[in-house]
């Protein structure tokens, strides 16, 4: 699988993937800028203009008018926003691709950003904030990110506070937008059945009065821990939910390859380590796994668990010790290695079946990497990892006073001494 990358007039990039068997395309727009990119007072900005995209531009003037078009065309659409980047895309019949381009550049290069809409759509994020709290296995991860990035924008809520979102005004989406919404600062990808030529052709004509502007860096995170920290909250729950983690590589080193098998021997599936000892020998808990996430400056190696309050403290010191493990009397085989490989690479292949994932694997790296890796490359870097490389990766991650542990349930949860 290959891409072309080039450059319309007005400096938008435009990269396509050419999948001529195909019948149908992908469009995505991509502002790279999200949570880390916000100033305090306006945290949630990002996914707050992503929410008001769909409200209607210069041409389709409603969201009911947006829809229509849309579900006119039998399309997939939607949005996304991250701590470092804001997606929309629509997915449709190669044939109708073009309607796309005109759909989206007028919802995101002249949005109306109507008052009244703009009530209405506080209101909905406002309650996304609140269903949230509802759910302890996904605030406990709002309250990891904010432990183990401590008084930087990484540790934000992608969504903002009720404070925060309540505070927004008009004026504040039209300065965002000037500054992150230009073409030094966007991406454009097409994947599917169409050609680079119409890609192309088609940006000019509906992304040609995009403004040009500077590009934005956000504030880099810098390291600073000593010893392991932990946040408890206290909450009338079923279970406690818990997160173990260490901060780990940021997007462009090359042990990333080896921290994401790691992953996926420890907690990638219903055969991995931590889900075998915990769930499958001793039944302590339903839902367990581990994770990798990379930004251009760090990245984090975490473990979540769901289980009875009584039985928490014992499955924090099992992931610890399966973590410690790794690099002591439980060594990873050969065979775990590249049953790790196979995994990895095969989810990988599933996934870019899909077009949208195509655009994803390609954006995030021209957007954070200096150099724009195929899923081939990216495939024998995976296979070039050694047993040697996942010994000192394990060694490097997991040291005791590198322990971020945040947990929501009714007591507290000690880390081992």
């Amino acid at each position: 699988m290959d891409y072309k990358i080039v450059k319309t007039k007005n400096s938008l990039p435009v990269l396509t993937v050419e999948m001529p068997s195909l019948e149908s395309a992908c469009l995505t727009f991509w502002v790279k800028s999200g949570s880390r990119n916000e100033v305090k007072n306006l945290g949630g900005i990002s996914h707050f203009l992503e929410h008001m995209a769909f409200k209607g531009g210069e041409k389709y003037k409603t969201a009911l008018a947006v829809s229509e078009a849309l579900d006119g065309l039998g399309a997939e659409y939607n949005a996304a926003t991250s701590k470092e980047w804001t997606a929309f895309y629509v997915k449709t019949r190669a044939t109708q691709i073009e309607k796309a381009y005109e759909l989206l550049s007028d919802m995101l290069v002249t949005p109306t950003l109507d008052a009244k809409e703009m009530e209405k759509e506080r209101g909905v994020i406002l309650e996304e904030i609140a269903m949230e709290e509802d759910h302890p296995s996904e605030k406990v991860g709002s309250i990891f990110s904010e432990l183990i990035f401590p008084n930087h924008p990484l540790g934000a809520d992608i969504a903002g506070t009720p404070d925060t979102v309540k505070s927004m005004q008009k004026a504040d989406f039209v300065n965002y937008r000037s500054i992150y919404y230009v073409t030094q600062n966007c991406l454009l990808t097409l994947s599917g059945g169409i050609t680079q030529k119409l890609a192309l052709d088609f940006a000019e004509k509906y992304f040609g009065n995009l403004k040009q502007g500077i590009k934005s860096e956000p504030i880099l995170f810098s390291e600073s821990q000593k010893k392991p920290v932990t946040k408890c909250i206290k909450k009338a729950t079923e279970q406690s939910h818990l997160i173990l983690g260490y901060l780990s590589y940021p997007t462009s080193d090359s042990r990333k390859y080896a921290q994401t098998l790691l992953s996926i021997i420890l907690g990638g599936g219903m055969s991995s380590r931590l889900f075998t000892e915990i769930r499958e020998k001793r039944g302590l808990a339903y839902s367990v796994g581990s994770s990798v996430s990379t930004h251009i400056d760090t990245g984090v190696f975490a473990t979540y668990a769901g289980t009875d309050p009584k039985n928490a403290e014992e499955v924090v010191k099992i992931i610890i010790s399966e973590h410690e493990d790794v690099f002591g009397s439980k060594k990873i085989t050969a065979e775990e290695l590249q049953k790790s490989k196979d995994y990895l690479k095969g989810r990988a292949a599933l996934s870019l079946e899909d077009t949208f994932a195509v655009n994803s694997f390609f954006a995030k790296r021209a957007m954070f990497l200096d150099t724009i890796e195929t899923p081939e490359q990216y495939f024998e870097k995976i296979d070039a990892v050694t047993l040697n490389d996942l010994e000192e990766v394990a060694k490097d991650l997991f040291k005791p006073g590198k322990i971020n542990f945040a947990s929501i349930g009714p007591k507290e949860i000690k880390l081992p001494s």
